[in-house]
């Protein structure tokens, strides 16, 4: 009897011994969290684990710059972690080299979680590749007095319309009306519907980017954007509508506590609007952070079952409120009170949030797929100084963007 007894309390021990080896143990890889986000993410994988016997999950931060090398170092030695944090961009580009999984065959019913444009980012050929994350956008924030001066009882509701506002602006108070981001033309020509590249040709010469292209040379030379708004970049948009140098100001929600503190008397003047679209139906600003599976991950399935909890509803508004500066991916998240109530605060970054949150669903990350531009650095560069020489008059903007075309279809060509 007494042998009996020790055999089974034996096989008992070894029965627990070998669930605790068999639990699966879940990596993730995040970029530049710690150590501010540390209690988000020790209690987000605590919650992961209790509620998934079997399955450990192990959240290890690094820079943004070490992600790349270590994940292909860790796919070359077949040890990959179970997830990695991407930003859209290089989810196209290691999904081109095969070196991430599609997701598809695991979301199922939640896909539809998903705000439909943050899937649209993370598609190639038809497929998901990524775990949309969190996300961000650009609204308007603009001096109400200055407004006010100039006659504008309501913020834009087209793109034109914010031009045309701009231009009243400008001639009703001579102050310049805002000042956008020129370095990116390729996300404005997205923005306005327009094709960038199209068959391996480059197209944006078109008479339609022309006519697009032509506005912002008509308000530069209307004095409706600052003369120096080729050397603006974020830090100078806010230091010139802070000091009242420009009317209005494309910035995320959280942006404008550099107001509140650096200009107080410019921040109780300000009110928020959202960006309005163009053609394209899509917002400015927009870069989604997302999570995908290595090639090689041992248990798949099990990693995809961190990446839907890591990205549900619950976890992203959580993050949300963790960071008080990003905005979810998913559907049901951006319509919580604590968006939306912002809409009725006397805090006017409150407002800006939830703003930012009714818009999401127009929230695409505008940028060329990687490995499209065979010489990225000087093409972009050339497209640059092209579309400076346009709005600045030194030459029309069709001849501009013919020079632009014509030098990126010769390096497209090789």
């Amino acid at each position: 009897m007494k042998l009996k007894k020790m055999l089974i309390v034996g096989a008992a021990l070894f029965a627990g011994v070998n669930a605790q080896a068999a639990d699966t143990e879940l990596e993730f890889w995040t970029m530049n969290m710690q150590p501010k986000f540390n209690a988000y993410f020790e209690q987000a994988t605590a919650k992961f684990n209790e509620s998934n016997p079997g399955l450990k999950a192990k959240w290890v931060d690094m820079n943004w710059d070490q992600i790349q090398p270590k994940l292909i170092a860790s796919i070359a030695a077949g040890n990959p972690p179970a997830l990695v944090n991407f930003n859209v961009p290089w989810v196209h580009e290691f999904a081109a080299q095969g070196n991430i999984l599609p997701i598809d065959q695991f979301l199922g019913a939640n896909k539809a979680v998903y705000s439909t444009n943050a899937v649209k980012d993370v598609q190639v050929k038809g497929q998901m590749y990524a775990f949309p994350w969190y996300n961000s956008t650009q609204i308007i924030a603009y001096n109400k007095d200055i407004f006010a001066k100039a006659g504008i009882k309501n913020p834009p509701k087209s793109f034109d319309e914010f031009i045309a506002i701009g231009k009243q602006i400008k001639a009703k108070t001579g102050v310049a009306a805002f000042a956008p981001k020129m370095s990116d033309m390729i996300g404005f020509f997205f923005y306005a519907g327009l094709p960038v590249i199209t068959d391996g040709k480059a197209v944006f010469n078109s008479p339609k980017h022309v006519a697009f292209v032509q506005k912002f040379a008509d308000l530069y030379k209307a004095g409706v954007m600052p003369k120096d708004v080729f050397k603006m970049a974020f830090e100078q948009e806010i230091a010139a509508y802070n000091s009242g140098k420009i009317a209005m100001m494309t910035t995320a929600a959280q942006g404008l506590k550099r107001t509140e503190t650096d200009a107080k008397a410019i921040y109780d003047k300000t009110e928020v609007a959202p960006f309005p679209l163009d053609a394209g139906k899509l917002n400015l600003g927009s870069w989604m952070m997302d999570f995908v599976i290595p090639k090689g991950t041992k248990d798949p399935a099990a990693a995809a079952k961190l990446g839907i909890f890591l990205t549900n509803d619950d976890q992203q508004l959580a993050f949300s409120k963790a960071t008080e500066s990003t905005m979810p991916s998913t559907k049901k998240a951006n319509l919580d009170p604590y968006f939306q109530s912002g809409a009725k605060s006397a805090d006017v970054v409150d407002r800006a949030r939830a703003v930012a949150a009714k818009s999401m669903d127009n929230a695409r990350t505008l940028t060329l797929t990687p490995g499209t531009l065979p010489d990225e650095t000087v093409m972009t560069k050339k497209l640059q100084e092209e579309i400076q020489n346009a709005v600045e008059g030194r030459k029309s903007v069709k001849e501009a963007l013919d020079t632009a075309v014509a030098a990126w279809n010769e390096k497209l060509k090789k």
